[in-house]
């Protein structure tokens, strides 16, 4: 008896320490991170410099090889004119490395700046990485999905999807933070939440 309540506790410690670890991603208020780093055309994009023209929209995404981030992502392509109508900036962060950074441009005809996050700076500053556990790392590994390989040294880390619009004064002024990857805010939502 005093076995099976020990197990029950040891469980509920590392269930405990597991829900405190969840990445919960910045606030409505927060200040944004600024961040520096080369796109896929090889030019740097800095966060402070892109709320000089106005507001921007970053995009986290898992890779090229998930097919609800490549649909999202041309979908922002698709509305690409309606966001910069706007005075709006779109940046995609991903934990993968350049050259899959091309795989998803293909894919996608992204014409927007999209960054390999180097040791997960950017993705830490913002609060969306997570190490991917074990089970699903196999599950991925079944399917042919490699994530060390596609990330490199940033190793089997993703983020979640979370999509954030950040003002001049580098304000989060809308953020779309959800683990189920399968979901992502509408285009429609996202030039609302943009304004006039």
């Amino acid at each position: 008896m005093k076995k099976i309540i020990g197990l029950l506790l040891l469980l509920q410690v590392t269930l405990y320490l597991q829900a405190q670890e969840a990445p919960e991603g910045l606030f409505i208020q927060s200040k944004a991170p600024d961040f520096k780093a080369k796109d896929q055309n090889g030019k740097e994009v800095r966060l402070k410099d892109l709320l000089k023209k106005g507001k921007v929209v970053l995009i986290f995404y898992r890779g090229q090889w998930c097919p609800y981030c490549n649909k999202y992502l041309k979908k922002l392509e698709d509305s690409l004119q309606l966001i910069k109508d706007k005075g709006a900036t779109v940046v995609a962060i991903t934990p993968e490395l350049p050259e899959n950074v091309t795989k998803t441009v293909e894919k996608t005809g992204a014409d927007y700046s999209i960054i390999h996050d180097e040791e997960l700076k950017i993705m830490k500053a913002y609060d969306v990485e997570f190490e991917v556990p074990e089970n699903v790392l196999t599950r991925y590994r079944n399917t042919g999905i490699k994530l060390d390989e596609n990330n490199g040294k940033n190793g089997n880390f993703l983020p979640i999807p979370a999509t954030y619009i950040i003002d001049k004064e580098q304000t989060i002024t809308y953020r779309f933070f959800e683990s189920d990857y399968k979901k992502r805010p509408s285009v429609k939502e996202i030039l609302d939440n943009l304004g006039k």
